[in-house]
Formats: structure tokens, sequence, C-alpha cells
């Protein structure tokens, strides 16, 4: 169980949160199919792993006919409607699988039943004409029939045609009756309430998997490797916020000197991540005096080269106040002249805000290399997202080390990150 923040940071954040239930995942969206990881779920103002609460055998999170919003940015993506689930064996990891409508086929809510039109009320029929009286038309028949002319006898040569029955009658039409509707079914009255809603009607799709309620046990739920999955969040609540976006606008030019600002901070974090590994080693191969071993210890090391730079900003509260995401790969070269680099490679994810005053103040700092991610994990920033329902934006993290994976739910205060949520390391 992962309790929020201290009293004082939740005045702090100004609004208040939703006390639940509300349901935080992550859809990993692959070839048209998406499926749903659940994270976590806020009851009465906690957080609880969503994988194993309520598990009796299917947590809550993936109870039958759920529906989850995806969002990206804040921005809907669309509507995931649970459907069936599966369990990794190894790591006893809950997995759902569903449907998807994406937000272009969603019928907007403020969208109401047009009234009838009489029939002809919007016909063109140009401007007004007077109508002269025309030629008489000609009179219709009398109604009143003629004495019939008794028909002459036939002639014997000729035999009588055989006289044809008349038609069966008809039951005559009622065009007033109004036809019978179609029943929609009604929803589960049982169902949980994290949802926002039944989305639109749509086709069933093929499910792979396996009825809620019976879920399997032993199946890997392994997805077909692709080059375009595509992860975002998704929020299940009974009610809440409608999604706001939390992108923060800014021009080419300032993105480039955030872009210019941030790498140097990032350097200065990768040579400190350097200086202390240098300094551990030398502790250990060369434990007596050396003179040497100081002056070694004490050299700056050079630029580090980044690479897979990433730079996100975010307004996480409506304040004009940008937060900024850096994650990037990093070598240091041993020697400027050459452009081979050696040693390990280095991965940093650093947080910064910048005030009013357009000054920048590190939030939180991540660095660690390949050689030791089973000390200290690499952070990915997956997006930001509304977690606990107040309207203002959480940023959520995948922790990634040698052990397995968890996420991560932070929230920015001041000039710190205070951890809302902590998973635990799962394969």
């Amino acid at each position: 169980m992962i309790t929020a923040p201290s009293a004082a940071a939740q005045a702090s954040h100004g609004a208040k949160a939703n006390p639940g239930p509300r349901a935080l995942g992550l859809i990993e969206m692959s070839n048209g199919k998406a499926r749903l990881i659940p994270i976590a779920i806020l009851i009465d103002g906690q957080y609880f792993d969503a994988n194993a609460y309520k598990a009796s055998p299917v947590p809550m999170a993936l109870w039958g006919d759920t529906v989850y919003e995806g969002v990206r940015t804040g921005v809907s993506q669309g509507l995931f409607t649970v459907k069936s689930v599966l369990e990794k064996p190894e790591t006893h990891q809950w997995i759902g699988e569903g449907t998807w409508l994406p937000a272009s086929e969603i019928r907007p809510k403020s969208a109401r039943k047009e009234s009838p039109v009489p029939r002809g009320l919007n016909d063109d029929e140009g401007p007004p004409v007077l109508r002269h009286e025309g030629p008489a038309k000609p009179k219709a028949p009398d109604a009143t029939p003629a004495a019939p002319t008794p028909p002459s006898p036939p002639a014997p040569s000729q035999p009588a045609p055989p006289s044809t029955p008349p038609p069966a009658a008809q039951p005559p039409v009622d065009e007033t009756k109004p036809t019978a509707p179609t029943s929609v079914p009604e929803p589960d009255k049982d169902a949980p309430t994290l949802k926002r809603g039944i989305p639109a009607p749509r086709p069933p799709e093929p499910l792979t998997g396996t009825p809620v309620g019976e879920a399997k046990r032993g199946s890997s739920a392994k997805p077909a490797a692709t080059a375009q999955t595509q992860v975002f969040p998704a929020i299940s609540a009974d009610d809440g916020p409608e999604p706001r976006p939390y992108s923060y606008s800014m021009k080419q030019e300032e993105e480039q000197q955030y872009r210019k600002k941030m790498l140097a901070m990032a350097a200065d974090e990768v040579r400190g991540r350097a200086r202390l590994l240098a300094g551990q080693t030398i502790q250990a191969s060369e434990p007596a005096k050396n003179p040497g071993s100081r002056k070694l210890a004490a050299t700056k090391p050079p630029l580090p080269d980044f690479e897979d730079v990433q730079l996100r900003v975010f307004d996480l509260n409506s304040s004009n106040e940008p937060v900024l995401i850096l994650s990037a790969k990093a070598h240091l070269s041993q020697n400027p002249k050459e452009k081979e680099t050696s040693g390990p490679q280095y991965i940093v994810t650093l947080v910064v805000r910048q005030d009013a005053n357009a000054d920048f103040h590190k939030v939180f700092s991540n660095v660690t290399d390949t050689s030791h991610l089973d000390v200290i994990p690499r952070m990915e920033l997956i997006d930001a997202v509304d977690a606990d329902g107040d309207g203002r934006g959480e940023l959520l993290f995948r922790q990634v080390s040698d052990t397995g994976t968890a996420f991560v739910v932070y929230r920015v205060i001041g000039n710190q990150l205070y951890a809302l949520f902590q998973g635990t390391l799962s394969e």
C-alpha cells in the first residue's frame, strides 16, 4: 500500500483530489489492437497496486466491461473496454484485453438528437410565381355508370372462356403503426464503478484471451514484436474532471534554448557520476597512498557525447511555468581528440522547473550506467497524466532495472518530486 504525501504537500497542490475509485493503467497499442497493463488504483485517497487489489482471482481494475479512457499528454485518444484477462505465470502480472474505440468514433456528450423538420420546409423552390389559370382540364368521368348493354351471345364455334377467380382480398396496411424499437441491453448493475461511460455500439472484435472469471494461467501473454507499438496512460473513473492538455506551447527558438540548457545540466550530472565511479575504482584498486591517484581523481572528465536525446515540456498546473524532462544516453571519451568512446554507457533522466523569472531549478536527477542497473534503475518517462483526479498533471515513469520493471507516479511540488505511488519490480 502506498499512501499520499503529507497534508502540507496536499495543500500546496491546491485542488481537491478525487477520493476514488480511480484506476490508472497503461495501454499498449500495436497494429490497431490494444491491451491494458494495470498500474495503480486510488481508493479513499490511498493508492494500491492495481495488479493485486481485490484479485479474487481477477483484480478489480480488470473486471469485465470496465472502461478506460486513453490519454496522451492530457488529450483523449479513445476508450478501451476490458473483455478478457491474461496472467503471466512467472511474474503474476495481469494484462487486460478488449475492444478499442478511437476518439474520432465517439459521439460527443453534447450531441443531441435533432428535432424532425417538416417535409418541404427546407426545400428550395425558388422565388414565388403567380400562377394563371390554364386551359380547362378534362372533367373526370361521371361516377354514375351507364346502363349496361346486354352482351351478345357467343358464336357456336367459340367456347366461352373459363372464368378467373378474383384475387384474395389483402388486409389493409396500417402505415401509421410505429415500428417496434430495438431493445438495448441494460448495463450490469453489479459492474464496478470504474467507468466513465458506456462506449457507442460497435461490432465485437475477436478476442484471443479467455473471458473474465476464467483467467488463463500459464500463458506468457507477450505481444508480437512490432516496431510500431505505442504506449500511453489510461484512466478509469466514474466521475472526475475532463482531460485537458498538458503540453506547453513554445517556439522553435525557445525549444532550442531549452535543449541547450538541459544538455549542459545533464552533462554536469554525467560527469559527476563518472567522477564517483572513478573514485570508487581508484579506492578499490590502489588503497595505498599514491599522489598520482589523487591527481587522476581530480581530473575533470571531458564533455559527454549524447545520443537518443528526448525533451518533453509540460504545463502541469496551468501556471505557465514549464516542467522540462530530458532523457538521453551518453558516453565519455577518454581522449578528446579521438572520436571513439570507451567505458560504460550512461543513462540520464533530468527534471527541471522554470519559474516566473525564467530561472531553472533542478527537481530530479537520475544517472546510471549499463553496469549498475541492478543498483540504480533507469527512469523512462511515459507521459503526464491526472492520476488523482484533481485536474492537474503528474508524471508517470517506468523504472527499469536488471531484475524487472515497475511504475512510479510523481507529483511536482516546488523544486522537488514526491512519489505518490511506487510499484513493485517485476520481470
